[in-house]
């Protein structure tokens, strides 16, 4: 492509001669690699992180191709290669598919592997002090502090020893005048301590060993092989994959584990797990660290000393140097599917990954996705059965609460059978836990005077009541403000009221019911970053709590061994709407909430709230028949042709106003090409018609398996010209139809 620029950047050329040119990829929304000059003194190579001009600015870049033909333009020249193993062309081929699969522009999908640039040169160095082995005669009770934590700490910076130590830098200088401590040089950034494959684990039952074996083999044997680890909650399906990890590391001194978890909330727990494993905390990596944090992580996988790594869906993105497998957990999690910027499934995307890695991966979770299960089925995945929990431990008995026959209080949200339970529980010395999916105190807001109810300005987004800040709060987009003291509308003061009950407003609750527990709430709006998280995990499993009322963040990975009651309070939420996978997601959420109790001695149970207790996932449930469930799934959507059995994507606009955003869809319509056995439905208003003050409407298409609905896309979009305005954006395989 022609390149602008100054004249000092434009490299002089020979049209007679051969060049070397680099053809770099940039993390912008750019439709292909831009080609530049690669100038005497500066090697590149395909997969190179290089600086280059582009139009007014210099650009952080990844060279695609390297050829050698002579230029017919001007071109500029590359002017910097970063010392930093080059991207492996494995990589560079899954953000190529990545990229067409989701029609999305491969600069975007390129800019989610370059999150943290720092990592792109060497640490920062910075003065460490360590010990001498000098002990000065003038010692203190302080400076005894200081040389007792250098002991523990090792060589850290005068900050943190007298942090360590309890001390003021002082201190620290005084030992260095004294010979006690020296100064010396060290990266910022250090390395992560390598783990150790040959360690013990716990002994694993028979069925444990066998699936741990087969997964041994297979990373063994070498090359792309999928697997489905099917086990019931509390069956130890991490102890299970922890044998395939350490196949993989005692294999190879340079392979690499990838551990997607699907929520940041689990990192913590699992970090620990891992720790006592493999003697060494994995590499983090989510949207919770800090910029020093992800740089750290980044830079040790690119250059491979970061054997284990654990994080969300975005850690799929990072260059790892030598990836052997990738263990996907909780797999059927909708949180892997991202919604902003490139939208993409991360357990789809993961398998395809580990294809061209030629690496192993492992699917794992008590209630896979019918897609996961389906192509089990069909033999594309290997299927390992956990069926029975380790020791004495035995699954929940789940009971459903018919809420028509067994009314609460007026009021109250637990109905009677279940405020008994509660009671008899806390009297046993045990914990309870009870879930539901609304955060804060009340999910809507209205007027008693005028019936208006509260919405997030621009949005068709109610307002959620918290009461403990005292705030309104829009989940969707994430606005709030003090609750007023009078209506926005009509002006009737103390009129406003909350409606439905949130995890808050059932704390209170619980907290009248038994006025002696310790209740506490344990949602992403109350437990803010990792510190947060693990302190409440901390203090549960330890029996610190009595009750704790949460939502989706307590449903997954947590291990609470005095757990005995769970308690499901709205069971019904996740049955509403138009969404085709409504029925298995509230199976799936409520197995797994079920699932946190009795899982030690102490036999467990589960009593789900529900006004639907002849809805087919709520006798599945109950019946704890999860096959059963699936199938009657699976011969839904076979008939309908929707996926796993068919293709979907969606097509969603948004404009300024509502007119825009009509005559966006009639056009979009206009322009839909022609596709054998595809069907188009729309334009329609999106469930959530206004976001952020722009109106949205949507399209659906579905297809036959058979048919490339991604190539379909993108003609689409490549023959659609809307005002400058309007917005578009495709969805491969969507998850959310809001």
């Amino acid at each position: 492509m022609l390149n602008d620029g100054f004249p000092e950047q434009i490299a002089e050329y020979n049209q007679s001669s051969m060049t070397i040119i680099a053809r770099i990829l940039f993390p912008l929304p750019l439709p292909e690699p831009f080609d530049y000059l690669v100038p005497d003194g500066i090697s590149v190579e395909p997969g190179s992180y290089v600086r280059a001009p582009l139009g007014p600015n210099e650009r952080i870049g990844v060279v695609w191709e390297v050829i050698e033909h002579a230029p017919d333009r001007e071109l500029k020249s590359v002017l910097e290669v970063f010392p930093v193993p080059p991207m492996a062309s494995a990589m560079r081929q899954f953000i190529t598919f990545c990229a067409r699969y989701n029609v999305a522009g491969p600069g975007k999908v390129l800019g989610m592997a370059l999150r943290a640039r720092g990592g792109l040169r060497a640490s920062p160095m910075q003065t460490a002090y360590a010990l001498t082995g000098h002990r000065t005669n003038r010692m203190t009770l302080a400076r005894e502090k200081v040389l007792d934590a250098a002991q523990a700490v090792g060589p850290v910076s005068a900050a943190e020893l007298a942090r360590a130590a309890g001390v003021s830098s002082s201190v620290i200088k005084g030992l260095v005048a004294a010979g006690s401590l020296c100064a010396q040089s060290q990266p910022t950034d250090l390395p992560f301590d390598g783990p150790d494959p040959y360690r013990n684990g716990p002994d694993l039952t028979v069925e444990q060993a066998e699936a741990g074996q087969a997964l041994r083999a297979a990373v063994k044997a070498g090359g792309y092989q999928p697997f489905l680890l099917d086990g019931i909650t509390g069956s130890g399906k991490t102890e299970v994959y922890f044998e395939a990890i350490a196949e993989a590391l005692a294999q190879d001194p340079d392979a690499q584990v990838l551990v997607l978890l699907p929520e940041i909330a689990l990192t913590q727990a699992v970090l620990e797990r891992f720790e006592a494993r493999f003697g060494a905390a994995p590499a983090p990596w989510h949207s919770g660290l800090s910029d020093v944090q992800r740089r750290r992580t980044w830079r040790e996988v690119a250059h491979g000393r970061a054997r284990i790594v654990t994080g969300a869906r975005s850690a799929l993105f990072l260059p790892f140097a030598k990836l052997a497998l990738i263990i996907v957990d909780e797999e059927h999690d909708t949180s892997y599917k991202q919604e902003d910027g490139v939208t993409y499934h991360a357990r789809d995307m993961a398998v395809m990954r580990a294809k061209q890695e030629n690496a192993a991966i492992v699917l794992a979770s008590a209630t896979p996705a019918l897609e996961t299960m389906v192509n089990a089925e069909a033999g594309r995945y290997r299927r390992l059965k956990l069926s029975a929990r380790p020791g004495t431990a035995k699954l929940p008995e789940i009971s459903l609460i018919d809420m028509r026959s067994n009314t609460p209080e007026r009021g109250h949200w637990l109905s009677p059978v279940l405020s008994k339970a509660l009671i008899a529980t806390h009297a046993e010395g045990e914990q309870s836990l009870l879930f539901l999916n609304r955060r804060g105190y009340a999910p809507l807001v209205i007027c008693k005077a005028c019936g208006e109810r509260l919405k997030s300005p621009g949005t068709e987004s109610w307002l959620t009541e918290h009461r403990y800040t005292g705030r309104l709060v829009c989940h969707l987009t994430g606005w709030s403000m003090p609750k007023p003291d009078k209506c926005p509308m009509c002006g009737a003061k103390d009129s406003l009221m909350g409606v439905g009950p949130g995890v808050e407003r059932v704390a209170e609750e619980v907290r009248v019911l038994l006025p002696d527990a310790r209740v506490e709430v344990f949602s992403s709006d109350t437990a803010k970053g990792g510190e947060a998280v693990r302190d409440l995990v901390t203090r549960m499993a330890a029996g610190e709590i009595d009750v704790m009322v949460g939502t989706q963040i307590v449903a997954k990975g947590h291990n609470f061994p005095n757990l005995t009651l769970v308690g499901v309070v709205d069971a019904d939420s996740g049955l509403q709407g138009g969404d085709l996978r409504a029925g298995e997601r509230t199976y799936q959420l409520l197995s797994q909430v079920a699932g946190r109790a009795g899982r030690a001695e102490r036999p467990g149970r589960a009593l789900v709230q529900t006004y639907q207790p002849d809805n087919l996932a709520m006798i599945a449930l109950a019946a704890g028949d999860r096959d059963g469930f699936l199938q009657i799934e699976r011969d839904v959507r076979e008939e309908l042709g929707l996926p796993p059995f068919g293709r979907m994507a969606a097509l969603i606009l948004s404009a300024p106003d509502a007119e825009a955003a009509k005559q966006a869809g009639l056009l979009a319509g206009k322009t839909a090409p022609h596709g054998e056995g595809v069907t188009v439905y729309g334009p329609a208003p999106a469930p959530i018609a206004m976001v952020r003050g722009r109106h949205r409407l949507r399209f659906l298409i579905t297809a036959p398996r058979e048919v490339d609905l991604s190539a379909y896309m993108t003609v689409w979009l490549g023959a659609l010209k809307l005002p400058a305005a309007t917005r578009v954006r495709a969805d491969i395989d969507p998850y959310s139809f809001l």
